[in-house]
């Protein structure tokens, strides 16, 4: 069973919470779910934010390549001294490139992999969004422009960030590496114990 819905309010909430909400809100009209321009589609696997497979950003003539990527996402991918990760954190994509993005979660607890800084009129807070309860998987697709630029891509749970699930979507040439990218970029501001006694 697909339910859309048009927002979730910011509570602590499990799917089963998440899932009673959602039947309060499908007995509404139809097209509720395209309110305030937020498109979610949520079940128990989890749920899929701001999904578009077809409709291009401004400067793009047409979908340059069709790129299918698989997240993998668990503790076994965790580097040395972090708790999560995934199993790759850096995709190169052609400008106009379509993402068909499926998130497979191998941790028991719930995990995201959100993408920031997308057009806004495109993109309702400029974010492309996929979440995962333990053991599922969820596939959503997004559209990216055509300018080279480097885009957030992370785990939004809290700490989940801070302990590895944080990556980057590089297209075309980027915009440079993003800071705190496990195996790819160091911390802004590293420890340093060399001098401790």
């Amino acid at each position: 069973m697909l339910i859309y819905l048009s927002r979730l309010i910011a509570l602590p909430t499990t799917a089963s919470v998440a899932l009673a909400l959602a039947a309060a809100v499908s007995a509404q009209d139809p097209h509720e779910h395209h309110q305030h321009g937020h498109t979610m589609a949520l079940d128990g696997d989890g749920m899929v934010m701001n999904f578009n497979s077809d409709i291009l950003p401004k400067d793009c003539a047409a979908i340059s390549a069709d790129l299918d990527i698989e997240v993998r996402v668990g503790r076994q991918y965790a580097r040395q001294g972090i708790t999560f990760g995934y199993d790759s954190h850096e995709w190169k994509v052609l400008p106009c490139s379509r993402l068909t993005v499926t998130l497979i979660n191998e941790d028991q607890v719930r995990h995201q992999w959100m993408v920031h800084g997308l057009p806004r009129y495109l993109y309702p807070e400029g974010m492309f969004h996929l979440e995962v309860n333990g053991g599922k998987r969820k596939t959503g697709a997004f559209i990216v422009p055509s300018d080279d630029r480097t885009y957030l891509a992370h785990c939004d749970i809290a700490k989940h960030m801070e302990q590895g699930l944080k990556a980057q979507v590089i297209v075309g040439s980027g915009s440079g590496n993003l800071t705190s990218i496990p195996g790819i970029s160091g911390r802004p501001f590293p420890d340093d114990y060399s001098k401790s006694r």
